[in-house]
């Protein structure tokens, strides 16, 4: 099965808007690992912080250029591994905000159906 970023928007936008409820209780296990995916990233954001530092090439042109290449990619800028990281992180965090927005929608929609319920009574 794959996924993509398109999933999230489309899975944010249903429940942004209400189209979508989850159970608390069934959507407590995704929320479990989607906490420990944010927690391992954060690990590894942490422990990526001196991947960035230049290597020693040797005092050329090339090993300059090599070591400068390196040490921007690596380190935090554009296509970076760390950058890798820190959008992986923020997938995660919307994901585990459409979820809660998705609980709440659920929680609503049983409160009103509760309430219509108790109205016909």
């Amino acid at each position: 099965m794959s996924y993509s970023g398109m999933d999230t928007a489309a899975f944010m936008e249903a429940a942004a808007t209400g189209e979508i409820g989850l159970d608390p209780d069934a959507a407590q296990a995704v929320l479990k690992k989607i906490r420990s995916g944010k927690d391992a990233v954060d690990d590894l954001i942490t422990k990526a912080s001196d991947v960035g530092v230049a290597p020693q090439l040797g005092a050329n042109p090339v090993g300059d250029a090599m070591a400068a290449k390196y040490a921007d990619r690596a380190g935090g800028h554009g296509d970076s591994y760390l950058q890798a990281l820190r959008n992986l992180r923020a997938q995660y965090e919307q994901v585990e905000s459409a979820i809660n927005s998705a609980i709440r929608n659920y929680e609503e929609m049983e409160a009103n159906t509760a309430a219509e319920l108790d109205r016909q009574l």
